[in-house]
């Protein structure tokens, strides 16, 4: 083999490792996911919106989630995070939408994050509740944009592929599922009050403390009862006996008198 043929094999075999190592390297870039992934149709949920921060040299500075509004939101509320400022806007939708709420002409369009810092090899999740979730659809998108201290803008709002393949800078998606129908086993529904606090007590737990309180006070009335009950009866014992004694002390008595 001629050393020009040897140099040639040696830079193919060269290339063909940086693309193999490159073409490895692509699906494991981060981008901006949704946890969890999925949520059921008609309920609230709490998510976090992940972002990881990819640059070496910059720290993210920004982050802003658009809201669908097609399928607007009718309750959306955010969890505070120190070192962030938050800010939601709300906007007018292109039309009406009917909801089991009523008609919405005004939903949440937006929610920006700013002010801190995500560092090289950090990642922050920002915490969003939210509902009810449309039951029309089986998944909502949400593009985001992510802004660096060097200044650079990255959009992350590529929409879901119909072959299922994952696009160059895909959004995050929130999937839906439909509800378990009830009486099938699996619970009695979604909670919103466990995603949504606003929301007040739930049914279920309303209707099932005052069981616990019955059982708890029917135990302890039926042994009250039945201890005092048994002091009474004891107690009346005790006063026949006292009297029964004392008018045998005065017949007593009244014979000794007379026999003297």
């Amino acid at each position: 083999m001629s050393l020009s043929s040897a140099c040639r094999r040696t830079v193919a075999v060269a290339a063909g490792v940086t693309a193999l190592t490159l073409g490895l390297a692509l699906p494991a870039l981060a981008h901006v996911t949704i946890d969890p992934g999925s949520a059921e149709q008609g309920g609230f949920t709490k998510v976090a919106f992940r972002v990881p921060n990819e640059k070496d040299d910059a720290s993210t500075s920004k982050v802003e989630v658009a809201f669908p509004v097609d399928h607007p939101l009718s309750f959306v509320s955010v969890k505070p995070l120190p070192g962030w400022e938050v800010k939601v806007t709300e906007g007018k939708l292109p039309k009406p939408v009917a909801t089991e709420y009523g008609e919405i002409t005004e939903a949440v369009t937006k929610i920006t994050w700013s002010g801190g810092k995500i560092e090289p090899g950090q990642f922050q999740e920002f915490e969003v509740s939210m509902g009810a979730l449309p039951k029309d659809t089986d998944h909502l998108v949400f593009p985001a944009t992510q802004t660096y201290t060097g200044g650079e803008v990255v959009k992350w709002d590529d929409e879901p592929k119909a072959d299922g393949s994952e696009p160059e800078r895909p959004a995050p998606v929130l999937k839906l599922t439909p509800a378990p129908a009830e009486g099938d086993g699996h619970g009695h529904g979604h909670d919103p009050a466990a995603a949504n606090p606003a929301a007040g007590p739930s049914s279920s737990a309303t209707a099932a403390a005052p069981s616990v309180r019955s059982l708890a006070a029917t135990g302890d009335t039926g042994h009250t009862a039945s201890s005092d009950g048994t002091a009474r009866l004891l107690g009346g014992a005790g006063l026949l006996v006292g009297l029964i004694g004392t008018v045998v002390g005065v017949l007593g008595l009244r014979r000794g008198g007379r026999a003297s």
